[in-house]
């Protein structure tokens, strides 16, 4: 059984510092969906940000992180080809047995609860302005208390993706430092499925089936989450490669580099590519670019350099503005923020990426050659994973729970605005209700 090594006291004190830094991608994502909805909608999509961040939390403290663990705790297994494929922990619900004492196994309690609510964030985009803020609480239920502890467990406790390694001789088994997979894809995927299960908004697609634009209502909003989102993402880089990898804390500056530099390829690359095709830089889809760069780097931010960082942002922000129009027009796929290709395609471009570039070097504990054979093999087995089972559990999830609960709010909820009809009230307003007063002049 795989057990974790001990963190310095330096160590230790980074990677607290760096969990801390993780809300703040919460914040960014916030701002990043409100900010691409209509206006209309604004409030809910703040309000139904807090109560996932909420409904995450407490499912994960609940059950979540008993059935995720922490590298070696106990697991299930199951035996096939004369080997044990550990599967699930075996832990106590509500965290009972854990020490929050600054130990790895409470850091990675605390880091999980800060990850599952990032990743029961990003389907809300979405589903924007057609999803029902009780269903929004119910999906995430699911995502927090089955779906991502699973895969988290295969990935980062010791399960069967970590000892790949191990068990099948292909490098060091999935490796995936900062959740490109486990947050990133996993809840991109869900987000897929939350699309086709509401289908498109009211008046997106003609007669014809042509897609007609519905731009964002405020790009300041857009472009401000997108730098609150980068420093959540270099602490949960960072706290990422001490907990999961072991990389000694002077590496941290390697893994922060890389991130930033990863995004910041990836907007420039967004804003070329709509410059050169539409005249002028799109801000959402550059922003989306930006994003889809911080989540490619997630995969193998602390063992790569800096030049193969920039390549990797590049291409992830190429794939990312091609494939939302690509999901729009092609799948029929009304996805207003961008999750999909921003997380989903990203996340799986990043995780690629680890079997092409990842030079691991002795980091963490690896013993011989830098390139480790047979790693893409790992990483793709990883991805195959996520396509041909995370998805098609979270869609059947989904759609079990949409025949109990329908997920999309009525017709009249669509055309007044989600504000209206399931809060009562706008998020600005002074445009509506005294728009009159400032029409008329005073005599």
């Amino acid at each position: 059984m795989t057990t974790a090594s001990p963190l310095s006291d330096f160590a230790s004190v980074l990677c607290i510092l760096s969990v801390l830094l993780v809300p703040l991608a919460w914040v960014g994502l916030a701002l990043i969906n409100t900010g691409l909805g209509r206006a209309r909608s604004a409030s809910h999509s703040m309000l139904a940000s807090l109560c996932a961040i909420s409904v995450a939390a407490l499912v994960y403290f609940l059950c979540g992180f008993a059935w995720q663990g922490y590298i070696g705790t106990v697991g299930y297994q199951f035996v096939a080809g004369g080997r044990g494929w550990n599967w699930i922990a075996s832990g106590k619900f509500l965290m009972r047995g854990i020490a929050f004492d600054g130990s790895p196994a409470s850091l990675a309690a605390l880091l999980g609860m800060f990850s599952v609510g990032l990743a029961a964030m990003i389907p809300l985009g979405t589903g924007g302005d057609r999803w029902r803020l009780g269903a929004i609480c119910g999906s995430t239920a699911l995502l927090a208390g089955w779906t991502y502890p699973l895969f988290a467990h295969w990935v980062w406790a010791g399960g069967w993706l970590a000892q790949l390694g191990v068990d099948g001789a292909l490098g060091r088994g999935f490796v995936d430092v900062g959740g490109a997979s486990t947050i990133q894809a996993v809840g991109g995927l869900t987000a897929l499925s939350i699309a086709w299960i509401l289908g498109p908004r009211r008046g997106k697609y003609t007669v014809e089936g042509m897609p007609s634009a519905i731009p964002g209502h405020n790009s300041v909003l857009i472009l401000l989450g997108c730098m609150l989102a980068a420093v959540g993402w270099i602490g949960l880089n960072i706290a990422g490669a001490l907990l999961v990898t072991g990389i000694e804390p002077g590496r941290s500056v390697l893994t922060g580099m890389n991130t930033i530099l990863s995004a910041a390829a990836a907007a420039l690359m967004g804003a070329a590519i709509t410059g050169i095709r539409f005249g002028k830089p799109d801000a959402s889809l550059s922003a989306n670019s930006w994003l889809g760069g911080l989540v490619a780097s997630s995969a193998g931010c602390a063992f790569l350099v800096p030049a193969e960082a920039v390549v990797i942002g590049g291409i992830a922000g190429a794939l990312v503005t091609f494939s939302v129009e690509w999901f729009e027009l092609h799948l029929a796929v009304d996805d207003p923020s961008g999750a999909v290709s921003a997380h989903a395609i990203g996340g799986i471009w990043g995780i690629f990426c680890v079997g092409l570039f990842a030079d691991f070097g002795g980091v963490g504990g690896a013993q011989g050659p830098p390139s480790a054979p047979g790693q893409w093999l790992a990483q793709l087995t990883g991805i195959a994973t996520l396509v041909g089972f995370v998805l098609p559990m979270t869609y059947a999830l989904n759609w079990l729970l949409n025949r109990v609960y329908p997920q999309r709010v009525a017709p009249e909820g669509e055309r007044q605005g989600m504000d209206l009809y399931e809060l009562g009230s706008g998020a600005y307003p002074e445009f509506l209700t005294h728009s009159e007063e400032f029409s008329q002049r005073k005599m």
